[in-house]
This record gives structure tokens, C-alpha cells and sequence, in this order.
């Protein structure tokens, strides 16, 4: 049974629209006033998400300012990565906590 030319624009309209997939989760661990692991690697699109397991308030701030995410006690935080590109990031409020994501295209 042929498919008439309605049919054929819904399907390929369908199969432009699929969903992309998504990217994955990096997960960074707070604790003892640090992020564990200091530096990971992502690509575009994947997310990172950093757990506090510390009694305080942290953020991961990005040096080059893309990016300012509080963390509260207990919680997490997270960011999707926009751009490739090495990226350092600390806390606002314990600056010698420290950490680096290498994001590949």
C-alpha cells in the first residue's frame, strides 16, 4: 500500500524532530572543603553536577564568569555545558577550593 505524500512529509517531519541525545552526568563530590575530582573532563551538551556532602554553603563559580552555581548543604548544584574549552572554577566563599573541566567539542 503506497504511502501518500502527506504521510511521507509527517514521517520525515518526525524524523527530524527526534529528540537529540542527551548528554551525560558528571557527577563532583563536595567534601572536606574540597571538590573530588579537581578536574574532569565533558563535552558539550553533558552536565555537571557537584554534590555537597560539606556543613556549609559552597558555589562553583567559573573564572572566565559563564557560570555561578550555589550548592547548598545537603544539595546540589549543576551546569550544562554551552562551549568547549578548558574552564577553572572555585568557591566564592572558600577560594582555595579549586577545580578545572576540560569540555571537548
Amino acid at each position: 500500500m503506497p504511502l501518500g505524500i502527506g504521510r511521507l512529509a509527517l514521517l520525515a517531519a518526525l524524523a527530524l524532530s527526534s529528540p537529540a541525545t542527551a548528554g551525560e552526568t558528571i557527577h563532583v563530590k563536595i567534601d572536606k572543603m574540597m571538590f573530588d575530582p579537581p578536574k574532569v573532563s565533558a563535552h558539550v551538551g553533558d552536565t555537571i553536577e557537584w554534590a555537597n556532602h560539606d556543613f556549609v554553603v559552597h558555589t562553583a563559580t567559573a573564572r572566565n564568569k559563564d557560570w555561578d552555581v550555589t550548592i547548598p548543604v545537603n544539595g546540589t548544584g549543576r551546569v550544562t555545558l554551552k562551549r568547549a574549552g578548558d574552564v577553572a572554577y572555585f568557591c566564592r566563599f572558600h577560594p582555595i577550593m579549586t577545580g578545572e573541566i576540560a569540555a571537548a567539542p
